[in-house]
């Protein structure tokens, strides 16, 4: 599973957002929090949906499943100025990112995360940025059924690269 690679420039978002970790995943809870309002946002750029994940400095590098960090439930928008009372906006950064396609039922996507930081990162020339994390969801995603397909975008920086920034 090799993925593409895409630099973007920064993305504006609105949603919900939760505090979480591994071990105490509120997900469904997000999600159904954020579902019935996402029609009120009329600036929404596209239909994709988005799980966004923002991980503390060095959660990887220390890994540790109670840790905990924010989790959002999004859409894409192009002026955050004008959001419903009740949802939040966010701001990502312009950066480099490996795009994975994870195909399946949702609740097996770990094999593809498990693959991504414990196979293809360490033997890449890449290392993980400090920029949120997406799952890009489009007409393609169908939570649990076996067709269902989404994009897991990590945000990643060339190897070499962040050591002269050092």
């Amino acid at each position: 599973m090799e993925p593409k690679f895409r630099s973007i420039q920064e993305k504006k978002f609105a949603g919900k957002r939760l505090t979480v970790s591994f071990i105490q995943n509120r997900t469904p809870e997000l999600w159904r929090a954020f579902m019935p309002r996402r029609r009120e946002i009329a600036d929404a750029v596209g239909s994709e949906l988005y799980s966004i994940e923002i991980y503390p400095t060095g959660f990887f590098d220390r890994f540790d499943p109670s840790a905990d960090y924010e989790k959002w439930a999004a859409v894409e928008v192009n002026d955050p100025s004008n959001i419903p009372d009740g949802l939040e906006t966010m701001t990502s950064p312009a950066g480099l990112y490996a795009v994975f396609i994870h195909r399946g039922p949702a609740s097996e996507a770990e094999r593809t995360y498990r693959h991504i930081f414990e196979t293809w990162l360490p033997a890449s020339g890449f290392i993980l940025d400090d920029r949120p994390h997406f799952a890009v969801m489009d007409d393609k995603y169908s939570n649990d059924s076996p067709e269902s397909e989404e994009e897991i975008w990590v945000p990643v920086a060339e190897r070499n690269e962040s050591l002269t920034q050092t």
